[in-house]
């Protein structure tokens, strides 16, 4: 079996940055209000048509591309995780393909929010260890201000999320000793609805029902969190999945580099950090600035840490995200 590395890595976000100053005119909320409760300053929103989903995708993968030193036609499959494509179906993966030029390669769309990105990165290493493909592309793309609730009512989770891009090749390698070194996936179904967009679906409520009752009191289409709820299984989530991907590799937390958490909430990092007695820099956050980007959340952070020199050679960079479904997963990457 080979070995798999990231070996390019982008990102893409909007040049529109929202306040919450901005925001407290939309909605009752302020920024004193936001910043205790998430650690959130500002956030990027689309307010160009170009900037779709794939589009921003693309931004972010053409980037990691030229990083990765392989030419675009050396891209074996494409891995998009994305909970806001701009079709119902199909998928962004193939639009991807489409916008790039490749050749046919396969394209995977994958539906686990905020995991979805380390969800993408296990499914490139498994078909990559097992010789199956030379380079994947893994793309976490999220264009989320359009569908969120921008009044007083939708204030507790609007404030939230904002849009961008993420991207990373990744490539085989024969040096056992570096890349990927283990990945760990979780699920736990019994709390889908927590956290989660019910309507448009064929579920429960479908289109044509929400078009033939007009009921501009129905909240269904708009994202619903439990947040304390969320909060308190994620940390525990977020420690188990840590330790699991740990223990897998015979390794302790103090041979953790860089930790890279997906930015859900800046509580929820400062958490996990004080619970591992990790330094500041040990530990990535730009929440601040971008808010929770979803899926691109960790290739944003993971991207602007190597950008900023703050991984290096042979540092060991641990990723996790916990997010809607619930859905929750680690990596364990040799750098």
């Amino acid at each position: 079996m080979y070995n798999s590395k990231i070996s390019g890595l982008g990102y893409y976000v909007p040049d529109n940055v929202v306040t919450n100053d901005d925001l407290s005119r939309l909605m009752d909320t302020n920024d004193e209000w936001i910043q205790e409760r998430t650690g959130i300053k500002e956030r990027r929103h689309v307010n160009s048509p170009d900037d779709t989903t794939t589009a921003m995708g693309v931004k972010a993968a053409i980037m990691a591309i030229e990083r990765s030193g392989i030419a675009k036609e050396d891209i074996d499959f494409i891995v998009f995780a994305t909970l806001s494509p701009e079709y119902y179906f199909p998928g962004p993966g193939v639009l991807v393909q489409r916008d790039l030029g490749l050749k046919t390669v396969g394209a995977l769309d994958i539906r686990n929010q905020c995991s979805g990105f380390v969800y993408g990165l296990s499914v490139a290493d498994q078909f990559i260890k097992t010789g199956m493909y030379k380079n994947v592309l893994v793309i976490g793309s999220e264009l989320q201000s359009k569908g969120l609730d921008m009044t007083t009512r939708g204030r507790g989770v609007s404030v939230i999320f904002g849009d961008g891009a993420g991207a990373a090749v990744v490539s085989r390698t024969e040096d056992k000793t570096k890349g990927i070194l283990s990945t760990h996936l979780h699920s736990e179904g019994q709390y889908a609805e927590e956290l989660a967009v019910i309507a448009p679906g064929m579920g429960k409520r479908w289109v044509t029902d929400i078009i033939k009752e007009n009921n501009p009191d129905d909240e269904s289409y708009y994202p619903y969190m439990n947040g304390q709820f969320v909060f308190k299984n994620a940390v525990t989530r977020f420690s188990e999945v840590i330790n699991e991907g740990l223990q897998a590799n015979n390794l302790v937390v103090s041979d953790i580099n860089m930790l890279i958490p997906h930015q859900a909430n800046l509580r929820i990092s400062q958490f996990i950090q004080q619970k591992f007695k990790l330094e500041d820099n040990q530990v990535y956050n730009n929440i601040q600035k971008y808010g929770n980007t979803t899926a691109a959340s960790i290739p944003i952070a993971l991207t602007e840490a190597w950008e900023q020199g703050k991984i290096k050679e042979g540092d060991l960079v641990v990723l996790a995200a916990f997010g809607s479904g619930f859905t929750w997963g680690s990596a364990i990457i040799r750098w």
